[in-house]
């Protein structure tokens, strides 16, 4: 089995670094990638279909999709663009598209201006101050807070991994959240699908990841720790993906 490892907000494929070779030693495959303007392509477009189009091109049939946070949504776009390659889909502590809406309203994070969805981004989720960003020449926005990321994201890790992890930080392109996203392959092909809940995490609310879980039709899997068990808890998290692929949905998804 492989694993394609997709990785959320600000961060890159280097996430999983210590996740890759604990699904080795359990006997299958895992493969990450950086997705356009995170990690080493940090400089490229990053517009919704740069994103699906770069998971997409690194998928091979019966891949199983792992999305983490963010990382939800680009692979439920990648499956909604070839169904047909998809394996079983793994959220982590990720969030579900809602169909013909921008992803901002998915997030919880608040549209600028007077509320269009072509204006700015005040918030890109609850969890997220706006204190904590700020905007680069490019139109990016660049996380500066670490003791903030800490909290947030890692909490359960030492500070040498903190420090690693805010190293390698990529400014967020905040387009992709005004961006209508609209999926009828996936909503019609009710692909094999799962969903993992942290029982410490602060970046997704329990009532939240509980909400996409149901949205997904799954019973949802557990795993102790922050929004970041790939550091944490890398074995415990090797071992929840495998698990989850023998889980089945218990009932139909639901688009919005």
């Amino acid at each position: 089995m492989r694993f394609l490892l997709i990785h959320g907000g600000f961060h890159g494929a280097w996430c999983w670094r210590d996740v890759i070779p604990q699904i080795e030693r359990l006997g299958h495959e895992a493969v990450a990638i950086d997705l356009p303007g995170h990690g080493k392509r940090r400089e490229q477009r990053s517009m919704l279909a740069d994103r699906r189009d770069a998971i997409v091109s690194a998928m091979q049939p019966g891949d199983v999709l792992v999305g983490h946070s963010g990382g939800g949504f680009d692979i439920t776009l990648a499956a909604d663009a070839a169904p047909e390659k998809v394996g079983h889909l793994v959220y982590l502590a990720a969030g579900v598209p809602i169909e013909g809406r921008p992803l901002v309203e998915a997030t919880g994070g608040a549209k600028g201006g007077n509320g269009d969805v072509n204006g700015e981004i005040d918030r890109l989720n609850r969890s997220i101050p706006s204190s904590a960003l700020r905007p680069t020449p490019q139109g990016r926005l660049e996380w500066v807070d670490k003791d903030l990321a800490r909290q947030i994201f890692y909490h359960d890790c030492d500070e040498q991994l903190v420090d690693w992890a805010f190293a390698q930080f990529s400014p967020a392109p905040p387009e992709i959240l005004v961006e209508p996203v609209t999926i009828p392959r996936f909503w019609a092909a009710a692909l094999p699908r799962s969903y993992i809940i942290c029982l410490q995490d602060r970046a997704l609310s329990y009532a939240e990841s509980v909400a996409f879980a149901g949205r997904l039709g799954v019973i949802p899997l557990f795993i102790e720790g922050s929004h970041s068990p790939f550091l944490s808890r890398p074995a415990e998290l090797a071992a929840l993906l495998l698990k989850a692929t023998a889980t089945q949905p218990v009932a139909a998804l639901q688009s919005f």
